[in-house]
């Protein structure tokens, strides 16, 4: 195997491991290294709407990492330290990548999803310590401050607001730092006020005024995860974590990402996606990374254009959601010369097998599906790009990274390891997985002593391992509902139910979705002698729950939840019905309504559909109907 071009089997992850070199010590050296060897090569573009992308804002690596550094030496300034958090509520812009990685240089960052409403957001800050808070300047068109405004109170540490001014990035229109500041009430007595950019310009760019010499060991960030509704856990990752990811991701796919080529970056920089895959790994190469409007994907403008920004910018990788592929593949493609495309990331949730087909064939581009945690840093499998790509397989291990299935007895201790294709629970181990959740009571249970004296982290997902190394999910042990990439904590809808006075048992499960993966959908039990209708209770739901991802998308009210023998809900009856029926109504819309859907789940292959048909020739239509779905469909008529 020649490691420039990427990982082909297991065996070629293994024999990487036994020569894998000492790898930086900090994300701040990580980048540093590159900006050395790269230091005039463009390392981020940014434009602020689709239509502007021809006249892109680009930074140099000289002075990528120059602005890092300057910012490190900002926040070193406010007294942050290596155990000081400062958080970010911030779209996607230049500026966050310089808050993030000066961030961890001199403290730990905290990535706050600025879609939360206010009350979500005044929890996290609270929750993760935060000293000093960066976000958007009150500027037209945008309600970020709005919302966090409300909310500054609820942080009893913090000592300091830094302000993004929007109007940088628009010619003639950056103000100064007192017109910047009005609007921003505060109190002065407690909380400081700072404009990002002026403070910044101030700093110097060739070295840290801290003269910190950060250890591996170090934390570097903290990430919300176990979904993003509500108060999720706040996941502590330290620099090797982030490090080693960023290694070995490259490793996989070698000179997919080098000097020379070019990533977009369209996931939020909330998300360890954007952070992670188009932000350090791209930067610790010399690669260029093109940041597509402060909504990414959303921006207005950016699907519809992004086969010209292909063509422009020579565009080479990007990753996205199964919805982005969906939406991307509706846009024209004839006249745009695509043949800079090589890769795409798929992951957050199953690439439907006719969705993957048919971009492939479009494009020319190599979807790499692959599954990772926030916990894990990002990655932790991928199917390899030169080599074999299993469909329904979530791909080989990474490099340096130990995985495996094991069976686990009722009370969650290790029993064995899983035999080939033999299903149980996944566990990884290695230099990616990250020190703890940050509530000590959420890391119970999540370690695993399996077998070898080590500890493994418990990722909650099943799945199994082929002859071949290739993994497979076969279930998803935490029950998360995975909408367009939003992971949705169904105990979240349940408990903003159990709030209304009619209700006596709530269960909230996913429908699937062509378009957003799946859907939330709750069933509803009332109590005796009491009523209420679904529109009802789905408006009463929609002012108990933060963010808008994880409003059902309609309210099931039934007689009966069913429940286990022993009185627990079994969600499981209402995961198959709403398959049965998402399908169904799938058939219906291409013209086939003489059909029997029934749904199972298999031990080995997770969810498998059976689907009678009353007539053969419509075998070829239900296939491209239900091809929109990531399910194992087989397909049958009765003898004519």
């Amino acid at each position: 195997m020649n490691p420039a071009h990427g990982i082909a089997t297991l065996a070629d992850v293994v024999a990487l491991e036994r020569t894998a070199p000492a790898l930086p010590a900090s994300t701040y050296e990580m980048i540093g290294r590159a900006a050395q060897a790269h230091a005039q090569q463009p390392a981020l573009s940014f434009f602020l709407r689709a239509q502007d992308h021809e006249r892109p804002l680009t930074w140099d690596y000289a002075t990528l990492f120059g602005k890092i550094t300057a910012t490190a030496n900002f926040f070193h300034e406010l007294g942050i330290g290596k155990d000081d958090v400062v958080a970010y509520v911030l779209p996607n812009l230049p500026e966050t990548h310089l808050v993030v990685w000066g961030g961890q240089a001199s403290g730990i960052v905290f990535a706050i999803n600025p879609m939360l409403e206010p009350e979500a957001i005044g929890e996290l800050l609270r929750a993760g310590g935060a000293k000093v808070l960066v976000t958007l300047a009150p500027f037209p068109g945008t309600d970020l401050w709005a919302k966090v405004q409300t909310v500054l109170d609820d942080a009893p540490d913090l000592r300091h607001l830094v302000l993004v001014d929007l109007a940088q990035h628009i010619p003639g229109a950056a103000r100064d730092p007192a017109t910047l500041k009005q609007g921003v009430a505060v109190d002065p007595a407690r909380i400081t006020v700072h404009s990002f950019a002026h403070r910044v310009a101030e700093q110097p760019t060739d070295r840290l005024l801290s003269a910190r010499v950060i250890a591996p060991e170090d934390l570097s960030s903290f990430f919300c995860t176990g979904g993003t509704t509500g108060l999720p856990k706040i996941a502590m990752r330290r620099h090797m974590n982030e490090v080693a990811n960023a290694w070995s991701v490259a490793q996989v796919v070698g000179e997919g990402i080098a000097a020379g080529k070019s990533l977009f970056c369209g996931l939020p920089m909330f998300h360890v996606n954007a952070v992670l895959v188009t932000g350090l790994l791209p930067f610790s190469r010399g690669a260029h990374v093109i940041l597509g409007t402060p909504q990414g994907w959303r921006g207005e403008g950016v699907i519809a254009n992004f086969w010209q920004m292909v063509e422009k910018h020579r565009i080479n990788f990007f990753s996205g959601v199964p919805t982005i592929y969906a939406a991307l593949l509706q846009q024209p493609i004839d006249g745009h010369d695509l043949s800079s495309l090589e890769y795409g990331l798929c992951g957050a949730a199953p690439m439907p097998l006719e969705l993957m087909r048919h971009f492939q064939e479009r494009t020319g581009l190599k979807i790499l599906e692959g599954y990772g945690l926030t916990e894990g840093a990002c990655v932790s499998t991928v199917n390899p790009p030169r080599g074999e790509q299993r469909l329904g397989s979530i791909g080989l291990r990474l490099p340096l990274q130990a995985m495996k299935a094991v069976v686990l007895n009722d009370a969650g201790a290790y029993e064995r390891d899983c035999a080939v294709e033999e299903v149980g629970v996944l566990v990884i181990r290695g230099p990616n997985v990250f020190a703890g959740y940050k509530v000590a009571e959420h890391n119970k249970g999540l370690w695993v002593e399996a077998g070898d004296g080590g500890a493994w982290l418990n990722t909650g997902d099943l799945g199994r391992q082929d002859e071949a190394g290739y993994f497979y999910l076969t279930g998803r042990k935490k029950e998360l509902i995975i909408r367009g990439g939003h992971n949705i904590d169904p105990a979240i809808i349940e408990q903003s139910l159990h709030h209304h006075p009619a209700v006596q048992i709530a269960a909230a499960v996913g429908r699937p979705d062509a378009h957003a993966g799946e859907v939330p959908v709750a069933y509803v039990q009332l109590k005796p002698g009491s009523s209420a209708t679904e529109d009802e209770l789905l408006t009463f739901v929609r002012s108990h729950i933060n963010e808008r991802a994880a409003v059902p998308k309609s309210i099931r009210i039934v007689a009966t939840v069913p429940l286990t023998g022993v009185g627990k809900i079994f969600k499981p009856a209402l995961k198959l019905k709403e398959t049965e029926e998402a399908l169904a109504e799938a058939l219906r819309g291409a013209g086939i309504a003489a059909a029997r859907v029934a749904a199972r789940h298999d031990p080995t292959h997770g969810m498998v559909i059976d689907v009678d048909l009353a007539e053969p020739d419509l075998a070829q239509r239900a296939e491209e109907a239900l091809g929109q779905f990531a399910f194992q469909c087989r397909i049958a008529h009765p003898p004519g």
